[in-house]
């Protein structure tokens, strides 16, 4: 009998599909994949955007995305006995609807095919087309992901310019209004101070995110930014406590948490079958 962990790794090197898993080289890629959670690379993996925090390769014309992902998407995962996948993709600025199609055609097409799964998608801010925002977010998809990444006054610095603060809270307050799970991440150690990590939480709370991750920035290459500071675990340990106290359904925060991490997932899962039985 194979573990899952086997089954997921079997798979993926039979497959097209990328993870951020591998391609990251994520150090928790064992213990989600034994525990029935991967994270899936929709569209390519060429960015349109240039993020000074981010490793992946950009372009303004990547290839053209393959139009039958969305079916492969479900051939191969219904393959893994998973519970719960994450969908990522790059940003696709060249794509009319930022690749919200695609996410929703894969989305349903998983629903179809294996109605017991849980799905989250982590995605761009589409540019701020909140029709794209409206298309995903109505596909049948339980968690919509989109992270703020930093405080306010580094969004400049740190995001690719197409990327305002505004922007990514709006459309996470556009994803809640169809009634969905929302879900962002704050990365730290740019050099934000303690009231602007508070203030950016409160915002979040304010368009009603419900899930909130807290992690430490850490350096790619020499050519991105560097970091500033590294946080403290206690510091960690007080925003998850500040988080639950502002009403977050659930706050990861530690050095080592990132957006799509195990231990959120298993917490999310279990909440929302639980606040569905």
């Amino acid at each position: 009998h194979d573990s899952r962990y086997t089954s997921v790794s079997k798979g993926l090197s039979s497959s097209t599909l990328a993870t951020v898993c591998e391609s990251a080289q994520c150090p928790n890629v064992g213990e989600c994949w034994e525990s029935g959670t991967a994270t899936i690379m929709l569209l390519g993996d060429t960015c349109t955007r240039g993020c000074q925090f981010c490793a992946v390769d950009t372009s303004q014309s990547p290839p053209p995305p393959d139009p039958f992902e969305p079916f492969k998407t479900v051939e191969q995962i219904k393959g893994w006995n998973v519970s719960y996948i994450v969908m990522t993709s790059v940003d696709r600025d060249d794509l009319p609807d930022g690749g919200a199609s695609q996410f929703a055609t894969t989305v349903s097409l998983l629903k179809e095919t294996l109605p017991g799964l849980l799905t989250e998608c982590l995605v761009s801010d589409f540019r701020g087309d909140l029709s794209s925002v409206d298309a995903l977010a109505a596909s049948g998809l339980d968690v919509y992901a989109h992270n703020i990444e930093t405080v306010r006054r580094l969004q400049p610095y740190v995001r690719d310019r197409r990327a305002t603060y505004e922007q990514s809270m709006k459309t996470l307050e556009r994803a809640k209004g169809h009634g969905v799970y929302t879900k962002s991440s704050i990365m730290l150690g740019l050099g934000e101070t303690r009231g602007e990590v508070l203030e950016c939480m409160s915002d979040l709370r304010a368009v009603g995110v419900d899930v909130l991750t807290l992690g430490q920035y850490l350096r790619p290459t020499e050519r991105h930014l560097s970091v500033v500071e590294y946080v403290t675990p206690e510091a960690f340990d007080e925003y998850a406590e500040i988080g639950r106290e502002m009403g977050f359904k659930y706050v990861a925060s530690g050095p080592l948490v990132r957006s799509s991490y195990r231990a959120g997932e298993f917490f999310i899962e279990n909440m929302i079958r639980k606040e569905r039985a």
